[in-house]
């Protein structure tokens, strides 16, 4: 769908085209184009079910056309959230269990079921370690370090979802026999993890434990004078305090105060608009979950955020996290388009919490929008404008 509606936004540009492929994980795609440079008006529900019908047999080709379109509502909006996932696993495994040798070692059958299980894995995941977290920090404030470390350490992955990454790994396997697909540096010879590797990353941590197990370390280290401080900043991280906002840019159920600009539609390359992005950190190296993900625009256009009323009595601070996989460029950040609270600057490395001062004059009508921008003219991919985390802290 969404490939469809880059599509029909600009074949209106175009004098014809030519269908490229990175290899097989679009292979998909590949053939959506081709087919909507054939046919503009195809419903993309008999694209699919012709490419089933072709490559999986006419046998199976109403279900995996489903199955297909499945996988793309699997990625939409809150995994944790989306029930979606479940059925769609479902519809693979039925497909699984009656398909013939034949279409087992089929290897665009056995890419389906591969993201089928890894998305159902990950979703389970999802449910059993932030709150795992959350019961960590609890111990934290009552019991110190050593009950925290206890609860983090304790392996709760569930009978149910050990299955579902053992299978993950049979396919993984699979698909190596099938067409020598590298999912993995060690195991299949990958150039790296961001290359398409993403066996690699199934069990990175979906929670903070590898960032709090550092953390941990520092407070069983400082004085303890020092210690409840240490703890309280960590147990707080996301509360801004009385009148205040925390937004979690790259959560798109945690950030409300973020401007995202026009609709997928009208702007399905993100010209215009916000989107998700993701940066090089990984949780293995001690990042933060929140600094996995940012909001971030391309080329000159600037990320906005939009504050409605605000006391216009009140002062206020600005603590920010900065992020995103291009570190050398520099972001200054307006507010209200006429006040300046910093000039181009890097961001720092590693990653840290940054506080500025909001000037009175830009919050005294109530509205304050917060603009980022990277230096114009830099050209490359236009990354760079790339936000993880935003307080807007009510001083007094």
């Amino acid at each position: 769908v969404a490939e469809a509606a880059i599509f029909h936004r600009y074949i209106q540009f175009s004098n014809g085209f030519v269908t490229y492929s990175e290899g097989c994980n679009d292979d998909f795609n590949k053939i959506l184009w081709s087919s909507l440079g054939w046919n503009p008006d195809a419903k993309i529900e008999d694209i699919a079910h012709d490419y089933a019908q072709y490559f999986i047999g006419a046998d199976m080709a109403d279900e995996f056309a489903k199955g297909i379109l499945s996988l793309e509502r699997d990625w939409k909006g809150s995994l944790a959230a989306n029930t979606g996932v479940d059925q769609t696993l479902a519809l693979f495994q039925s497909l699984e269990k009656r398909a013939s040798p034949q279409q087992k070692e089929n290897w665009r059958f056995q890419q389906g079921l591969y993201r089928a299980y890894y998305d159902a894995c990950e979703r389970k995941r999802l449910l059993i370690e932030p709150d795992q977290e959350k019961r960590a920090l609890t111990a934290l404030k009552t019991g110190g370090t050593a009950a925290a470390r206890k609860i983090l350490d304790a392996d709760e992955l569930t009978p149910e979802a050990r299955e579902l990454r053992a299978r993950v790994f049979e396919l993984a396997e699979a698909l190596f026999q099938s067409i020598h697909m590298q999912l993995s540096v060690q195991k299949y010879q990958a150039i790296s993890l961001g290359r398409g590797a993403n066996l690699d990353s199934i069990d990175f941590a979906l929670n903070d434990r590898v960032w709090l197990e550092n953390e941990f370390a520092k407070i069983d280290k400082a004085p303890r004078a020092q210690q409840a401080a240490m703890i309280s900043r960590i147990v707080n991280w996301t509360d801004a305090g009385p009148g205040g906002f925390y937004d979690d840019l790259g959560d798109t159920t945690r950030e409300p105060h973020m401007v995202r600009g026009e609709s997928y539609d009208r702007d399905p390359d993100f010209l215009q608009s916000a989107f998700t992005g993701f940066g090089d950190v990984e949780p293995r190296n001690g990042a933060r979950a929140s600094w996995y993900t940012t909001a971030e625009t391309l080329g000159e256009t600037p990320l906005r955020m939009h504050y409605p009323n605000l006391d216009t009595n009140a002062q206020y601070i600005l603590r920010v996290v900065y992020g995103g996989d291009t570190p050398r460029v520099q972001l200054k950040l307006m507010a209200n388009g006429k006040y300046q609270i910093h000039d181009f600057r890097a961001k720092p490395t590693p990653q840290a919490p940054l506080e500025f001062a909001i000037p009175n004059a830009a919050t005294s009508g109530g509205d304050l929008t917060l603009e980022w921008s990277r230096p114009a003219g830099l050209g490359g991919a236009g990354r760079g404008t790339q936000v993880c985390e935003v307080w807007l802290i009510r001083k007094n």
